[in-house]
């Protein structure tokens, strides 16, 4: 059994539930489920299995309507706006499927953005921003705004701004569905070597190749559990 401090999620009969006019739309029912520190998860599910639902309220991006979510040990289900406003930018980072770049801003100060909202003082958030860049092989372009960037390249620097505040969660959005495959493989390689180093990712997809990378598929429908798979990496 593993020790409760190696937890970092942990989600108790989560339900969320959506009052549309005369109608009440029950999006996710339910779903119990812990994720250990280290780990790299999919969630997967065809559209309406009520993924997006569980990744806005794993994210702390919304509220559930009943039950519990305990993020690193803190009830985060029942969590202010400012409170949880705190906890996206400490302990998660964000990997979107449309990269989400300031189209102004050059590499480096996109990924610096998040230090800057947590009040990091400059010479820190300046050391830690080129080694997030580092990280993801984008020291060389850190100068170079989104527009002069591939897709691959704006998405590695989405992943080095999601690193740089070091979160307890990578939380990734479909992060190669705007890729071809050849560059997604090598997005999907980068993150395997961030989960080298010690990161729990949770990646959302409905592409089972992009799920079979990861140790552990859950498979959502219609806003419940249907099953989970284990594989031995």
């Amino acid at each position: 059994m593993a020790a409760e401090n190696d937890v970092v999620i942990r989600v108790e009969n989560l339900s969320k539930i959506y009052q549309l006019e005369r109608q009440e739309v029950r999006a996710l029912q339910g779903v119990s489920f812990a994720i250990m520190r280290n780990e790299f998860v999919a969630i997967m599910g065809p559209s309406g299995s009520g993924k997006s639902t569980l990744m806005n309220l794993i994210g702390c991006l919304d509220t559930p309507s009943e039950g519990t979510y305990h993020l690193n040990g803190k009830l985060v289900s029942s969590m202010g706006e400012d409170e949880l406003a705190h906890i996206r930018n400490k302990e998660i980072g964000f990997i979107f499927q449309v990269f989400n770049l300031l189209p102004r801003a050059t590499a480096f100060r996109n990924v610096e953005l998040p230090m800057i909202y947590a009040g990091s003082r400059k010479a820190e958030r300046e050391e830690r921003t080129r080694r997030s860049l580092e990280m993801v092989e984008m020291k060389d372009r850190m100068r170079h705004k989104p527009a002069e960037l591939s897709g691959g390249e704006r998405q590695r620097v989405a992943i080095a701004r999601a690193l740089v505040n070091d979160p307890s969660l990578l939380l990734a959005d479909e992060p190669t569905g705007n890729l071809d495959s050849k560059t997604g493989q090598e997005i999907l390689k980068l993150f395997h070597k961030i989960h080298a180093r010690g990161n729990t990712i949770i990646i959302v997809t409905h592409d089972r190749e992009v799920a079979e990378q990861t140790q552990r598929i859950i498979f959502l429908k219609d806003g419940v559990i249907e099953r989970e798979e284990r594989k031995g990496a």
